[in-house]
């Protein structure tokens, strides 16, 4: 009987051990996922510049990727100027969520991509590139899975940093009869400032005064400097197209002559593409709007009339400025008034909005006490320069 139980036992024995050697040979295969994407959203448009090199361009996130199994998985982005990936490089890899991409890193891709921001290329300053994510358990042999590819549009804008315009002069001067504002006279010229490499340019109050010699002008490159005029042929024989508006005048010293409207011009002289043109006046700063109308009795060239309006241009950020005629009619009407719109009356902003909104206003300006609380001008009657200063708040005439 005992030799029986210890027989049992050793059966028993073997079986156990036998149960336990198959246990230990189970294995757990890890099932390649399907869940493998972008989580973060993606913006339409990505506007590189290398002064925001350092920022944050993107920050790419995921979830965890389930191999049905515990493990530990890597990832990988990758990135690519082809959809296909042929030109796969590596960004970063992580055993966690996320990975950030800089301005900068997407500035190299773009210039691996042929993108630039130069206006005078023929590259392209928009196009796209591709990422896509890699997730794997880093056993030889197992299965790499990737993302679908993400496209991001890139965009470099053209360089908008201003180039120093440079000329041989800071500023051309001019004086003479067609000049409404100087006349002969060195006390107020038309100065055309340097606006752009070899180009001057600037408003000036054109007149014609019938005959040539009553319409005639000349360039200067030093002011009251007689001998460093520049007049018609100094122009006309180096090979400059000029404006059919202005003509030889004829007269001892062969000056310019005005033979079109009498009106505001933006004249520029260009060096580099020898033109003299005559175009619209142009505003040269950032203002509520471009032009500022005056009529009224006490502006001679306009009255009362939108025919021939006053126009102070904007000529500084928030800045108004022109010369113009004010006359003093010694008690009569020497009334005007300024107005954000040609012909609409309603537009009209009189002394009391200007005194109300604290300006300090020229003491030659005053407020005309009639119907409408116009300015009025009690000074010398002349041609002044008009600046009204929405920033410092004054208005002045010089």
């Amino acid at each position: 009987m005992k030799k029986i139980k210890f027989l049992a036992l050793i059966i028993l024995g073997f079986i156990t051990i036998n149960a336990c050697q198959e246990d230990d040979s189970l294995t757990y295969i890890a099932q390649a996922p399907s869940d493998l994407a972008f989580t973060n959203s993606f913006s339409s448009q990505y506007i590189l510049t290398t002064a925001t090199a350092a920022n944050l361009g993107e920050r790419f996130t995921w979830q965890s990727s389930d191999y049905g199994t515990p493990t530990n998985v890597s990832y990988e982005l990758q990135s690519s100027i082809s959809p296909d990936f042929s030109d796969a490089e590596l960004v970063g890899s992580t055993t966690g969520n996320e990975i950030a991409v800089t301005i900068g890193d997407l500035l190299s891709l773009a210039t691996d991509a042929g993108l630039d921001n130069d206006p005078n290329s023929d590259n392209p300053d928009t196009g796209q590139v591709w990422f896509r994510l890699k997730a794997s358990i880093g056993t030889v042999g197992a299965e790499e899975v990737f993302s679908a590819a993400q496209a991001l549009t890139l965009y470099l804008p053209a360089n908008t940093v201003p180039v120093e315009a440079t000329c041989d002069f800071d500023q051309l001067y001019a004086v003479g009869a067609g000049i409404a504002t100087a006349g002969w006279d060195w006390a107020t010229p038309a100065v055309f400032a340097c606006t752009g490499t070899g180009v001057y340019s600037g408003n000036v109050e054109l007149q014609n005064g019938g005959a040539l010699d009553n319409s005639n002008f000349r360039f200067f490159t030093v002011a009251t400097d007689w001998g460093s005029g520049q007049n018609y042929p100094f122009f006309a024989d180096a090979g400059y197209t000029i404006d059919p508006n202005l003509v030889n005048a004829m007269d001892g010293d062969s000056n310019f002559a005005f033979v079109g409207t009498t009106g505001l011009y933006n004249l520029t002289i260009d060096t580099v593409n020898k033109t003299i043109t005559l175009g619209d006046p142009q505003a040269s700063g950032t203002c509520e709007v471009d032009i500022l109308y005056g009529v009224g009795a006490g502006l001679p060239t306009a009255g009362w009339d939108w025919a021939t309006p006053v126009e102070l241009l904007c000529s500084g950020d928030g800045i108004w400025s022109g010369n113009v005629s004010l006359q003093n009619n010694g008690g009569a009407d020497n009334n005007f008034r300024f107005f954000t719109e040609a012909t609409n009356w309603d537009s009209g902003r009189n002394y009391p909005f200007y005194a109300d909104a604290g300006y300090t206003i020229d003491p030659n300006l005053v407020n005309a006490m009639d119907g409408d609380s116009n300015f009025a001008f009690v000074g010398t009657t002349g041609t002044y320069l008009l600046t009204i200063n929405s920033v410092t708040k004054v208005i002045t005439l010089e």
